[in-house]
């Protein structure tokens, strides 16, 4: 098993905080794992990606051209690494901000309605956790609770107390998946 998934946004999506979540739960559960962050020259507002290797093996290279999923957080996003996913693929589309539907008939596609999930918990920063979520339901790469203790883990001192929004962001996230 060798999963290659790319994760595209604007800074401050949250997209390399979705790609390091995958990586740490990955290599928690055994298996091997590289995150390469890459963003623009703005932290916020910029273009942000990263990529992630989930293998059952050893990575040879950080570096892929076909990703087997790809996490798209805006259009751009969609626009730019669709075309590059494998025949059979996954895209995991945030339906709040993108309004294109993925055209290829060979990927699976869902439409997560992820901001309007986080508004409806109470925080719109969240909605990284949401996507999070959906793609741990639709793919069953991760045990949740690998992923929860993950959430514990990043969320220490001061900021312990947001542990609960991004655990309950996270659970809708995966039943948004049907």
């Amino acid at each position: 098993m060798k999963k290659e998934i790319i994760i595209s946004g604007f800074g401050g999506q949250g997209g390399l905080a979705i790609g390091k979540n995958l990586a740490e739960a990955g290599m928690a559960q055994g298996f091997y794992v590289t995150w390469a962050p890459s963003y623009g020259p703005e932290m916020r507002g910029g273009t942000a990606n990263c990529s992630v290797v989930v293998s059952d093996k050893p990575v040879g290279s950080p570096v892929f051209a076909h990703p087997t999923e790809l996490i798209a957080l805006n259009a751009p996003s969609l626009d730019k690494f669709e075309a590059g996913v494998q025949p059979g693929g996954m895209v995991f589309v945030n339906s709040d901000v993108v309004t294109d539907r993925v055209p290829r008939a060979d990927l699976t596609a869902y439409y997560i309605p992820c901001s309007h999930i986080a508004e409806e918990i109470g925080n719109p920063k969240v909605s990284n956790m949401v996507m999070l979520g959906a793609y741990v339901a639709a793919t069953g790469l991760l045990k949740p609770e690998t992923i929860e203790a993950m959430i514990q883990a990043m969320f220490t001192g001061p900021k312990a107390k947001l542990v609960p929004l991004n655990i309950e962001a996270f659970r809708r996230g995966m039943t948004a998946i049907a």
